[in-house]
C-alpha cells in the first residue's frame, strides 16, 4: 500500500512540472512580425505550385488516356482470367486520373485565395 502511494505521490509531482512547464511555455511566447508573404520564397514557391498544378491537371488526363488505350489493347489479346485485371487496371486509371485532377484543382484553388 505504502509503495502505491509513493508512485501516486511521483505521478502528482511529474504532471504538476509538466503542467507547469506547459504554462511557462505558453506564458513566454512573444510575437514575431515577419513579412513572410512578402519574401522571393514565398511567392516564388506559390507561382511554383500554380505551374506544377496547371501542368498536373493537363498531363494527368492524358497520361490516363494513354495508359488505358494501352490496357485495352492488352485486353482484347488476354484471355477470360486476364481480361478482369486488365479491366481493374482500366478502372484504376480513371479514378487516379480524376482523382490527380481533383487534387490539382484543389491545390489551385487554395494557392489562388492567398492572392
Amino acid at each position: 500500500m505504502n509503495n502505491i502511494k509513493r508512485h501516486i505521490d511521483k505521478a502528482k509531482k511529474k504532471l504538476f512540472m509538466a503542467a507547469t512547464l506547459i504554462y511557462l511555455a505558453f506564458i513566454n511566447t512573444v510575437p514575431a512580425f515577419a513579412d513572410v508573404a512578402g519574401s522571393k520564397i514565398a511567392k516564388g514557391t506559390e507561382k511554383l505550385i500554380q505551374d506544377a498544378t496547371t501542368w498536373l491537371m493537363v498531363l494527368a488526363p492524358v497520361a490516363a488516356g494513354l495508359l488505358i488505350i494501352y490496357f485495352c489493347i492488352r485486353r482484347s489479346a488476354a484471355d477470360e482470367m486476364d481480361q478482369k485485371k486488365w479491366n481493374n487496371r482500366i478502372v484504376t486509371a480513371v479514378i487516379s486520373c480524376v482523382g490527380a485532377v481533383l487534387g490539382s484543382a484543389t491545390l489551385n484553388l487554395i494557392i489562388g485565395y492567398y492572392k
